[in-house]
C-alpha cells in the first residue's frame, strides 16, 4: 500500500482525498494542515472570505456522489451582477445560469464531513495544527511542527511514497522545489490590496435592501472598489479593493470615519453598515493578494504542487477555488490514463496544465478594467456581446464574464480569444496603478 501527504487540508487538498480515496488503487492517506480543524473552531466571519463556485468548479464535485449537492446546499445561487453608480441608480447585468455563493470555510467544512463519513476503514487521516517545516526528497521525508497552545512546538518527521503541495499561494513544498535543478518560479502582488466587511442584506430603518441572489459592485473612483457578495443566511460578505498607498482608505483612523467614507462612496453600504463592524473594518490588517506561477509542478515521481501552490491568482475574477478543484480532476484523470503509474501522472500534469496557468495569470486582474472610463466600455461591451450572441451565435461569443462563470471552456481558449481586451485592460490598468504609486 503506498503511503500518499497531503500538506494542506484546504478545498484543493480534501476534494484529492476524496478521488484518492474512491480509487481502486491501495492508498493510504494523510493529510496535514498548519490550521486548526475548521470542526472544532467557533466560527468568526473575519477568518473567512467569499467563494463563487461556477461550473468550472461543479463539474469536479460531480465525479464524486453527493458532494455536489453537499455544497450547493451551504450556497446561495448567484443570477447576476448589479452595478451601483453614485447617483443610486442602478445597471443590472444577468447570467445566462447561476454561479453558487459561499464562503471558504463552508466549503472546506462540507468537504471534510462528506469525506470522514467515506474513511471510515482509516484509509484518511486528518492531523490538524501541523506546520511543514522541512522536506527532503531525497529520502522521501517530511517534518512537520506540532503547533500548541503553549506556542511550544513538537517536531516529527514522517516518511512518504508520494508527496502532494496543496498548501497554497505560500506554498512550503513549492519553496523546496526551489532547490531543484531547472525549476523557475515567479511571484508578483496585485495592485489591489482589500479589508473585509460584513453586512446584513437589509435595513428596515433606512429601507435599503440589496438584492440577495446578485453580486454587487460599487465603483466610486478608479482604482477603489467593492463588492459584496451574498450568502445563504441572507448577509453578504463584502471586499474593498483599494491601491495599496490609497490615503483615503489606508488613512482612515476612527469609526466615525469609516462610516463616512462609506456612506459619502457607496451610500447603500453605509446605510447598513453598524459602527461596530466599522469599528472591526478599522482594526482588521489589510489583506495583500499575491500571484505566483513555475515552470513545472513536479518533482521526479513522487512530488506534485497544485492548486494555489502551483499557480495561485487574485480573486478578481472568482477562478482560484474553481481552478484547484479543475487541477483535481485532471489529476485523477491522468491517473486513470496511466493505471496510477505516478511517474507519468505527474509529468504530464504539468504539461497539460501549464498552458491554463500561464492563461489564467494573464486574464486575472486584467477583465475587470480599474479606469472607470474603460468600465463603462466594458459594460457596453458585455451588453452587446448578450445580445449579438443571443442573435448570431454562430458569429459572436458570449460576453466575456459569462464564458468564466458558466462554461469550462480552457482559459488558454479564452485567453486566445479575448485577447484584444485583455492587452486594452492590462495597458491601462498597469498605467494607473503606476500613478497611484
Amino acid at each position: 500500500m503506498k503511503k500518499i501527504v497531503i500538506v494542506g487540508a484546504g478545498p484543493c487538498g480534501i476534494l484529492l482525498a476524496h478521488y484518492l480515496l474512491q480509487r481502486d488503487a491501495q492508498y493510504q492517506i494523510e493529510v496535514y494542515e498548519r490550521r486548526n480543524d475548521p470542526r472544532q473552531v467557533p466560527l468568526y466571519n473575519s477568518k473567512t472570505i467569499p467563494y463563487g463556485i461556477n461550473e468550472r468548479g461543479l463539474i469536479p464535485l460531480r465525479r464524486i456522489k453527493g458532494l455536489e449537492e453537499a455544497i450547493k446546499a451551504q450556497c446561495v445561487k448567484n443570477y447576476g451582477l448589479i452595478v451601483h453608480q453614485k447617483n443610486c441608480k442602478t445597471r443590472v447585468f444577468p447570467k445566462k445560469q447561476p454561479t453558487f455563493n459561499t464562503d471558504r470555510i463552508s466549503v472546506v467544512m462540507t468537504l471534510l464531513s462528506k469525506l470522514m463519513e467515506k474513511s471510515e476503514n482509516g484509509k484518511v487521516k486528518l492531523h490538524f495544527n501541523c506546520k511543514c517545516s522541512h522536506l527532503d526528497f531525497h529520502n522521501k521525508t517530511v517534518t512537520f511542527e506540532k503547533i500548541k497552545e503553549t506556542a511550544s512546538k513538537e517536531a516529527f518527521t514522517v516518511n512518504y511514497d508520494l508527496l502532494i503541495g496543496a498548501d497554497g499561494a505560500r506554498s512550503v513544498v513549492r519553496r523546496h522545489l526551489l532547490n531543484t535543478d531547472f525549476f523557475e518560479f515567479e511571484q508578483k502582488y496585485v495592485h489591489a490590496c482589500y479589508k473585509t466587511v460584513f453586512l446584513p442584506g437589509s435595513n428596515e430603518k433606512t429601507g435599503i435592501k440589496l438584492k440577495s441572489d446578485c453580486l454587487h459592485v460599487w465603483r466610486p473612483e478608479e482604482g477603489i472598489t467593492f463588492g459584496a457578495v451574498p450568502q445563504l443566511n441572507g448577509t453578504f460578505i463584502g471586499l474593498l479593493f483599494f491601491p495599496k498607498n490609497e490615503k483615503k482608505v489606508v488613512g482612515l483612523s476612527s469609526t466615525a470615519e469609516v462610516m463616512d467614507f462609506f456612506h459619502q462612496n457607496m451610500p447603500e453600504v453605509g446605510q447598513l453598515l453598524s459602527e461596530a463592524e466599522a469599528a472591526a473594518f478599522l482594526k482588521r490588517p489589510i489583506s495583500t493578494q499575491l500571484k505566483t506561477r513555475c515552470n513545472r509542478y513536479h518533482y521526479g515521481d513522487s512530488v506534485l504542487i497544485m492548486g494555489d501552490a502551483a499557480h495561485a491568482v487574485s480573486s478578481s475574477l472568482g477562478q482560484g477555488c474553481n481552478n484547484a478543484f479543475e487541477d483535481v480532476m485532471v489529476f485523477d484523470s491522468l491517473l486513470d490514463e496511466y493505471a496510477d503509474e505516478w511517474a507519468a501522472a505527474v509529468e504530464q500534469f504539468t504539461i497539460r496544465r501549464q498552458p491554463d496557468a500561464y492563461a489564467l495569470w494573464e486574464l486575472d486582474t486584467n477583465v475587470f478594467p480599474a479606469s472607470k472610463t474603460l468600465f463603462l466600455e466594458f459594460m457596453v461591451r458585455e451588453s452587446f456581446a448578450k445580445i449579438m450572441n443571443k442573435l448570431f451565435p454562430q458569429f459572436f461569443l458570449p460576453p466575456l464574464r459569462e464564458v468564466l462563470s458558466t462554461t469550462a471552456l480552457s482559459y488558454a481558449e479564452i485567453l486566445k480569444s479575448y485577447q484584444g481586451w485583455i492587452s486594452k485592460v492590462k495597458k491601462s490598468n498597469e498605467k494607473l496603478f503606476s500613478l497611484k504609486e
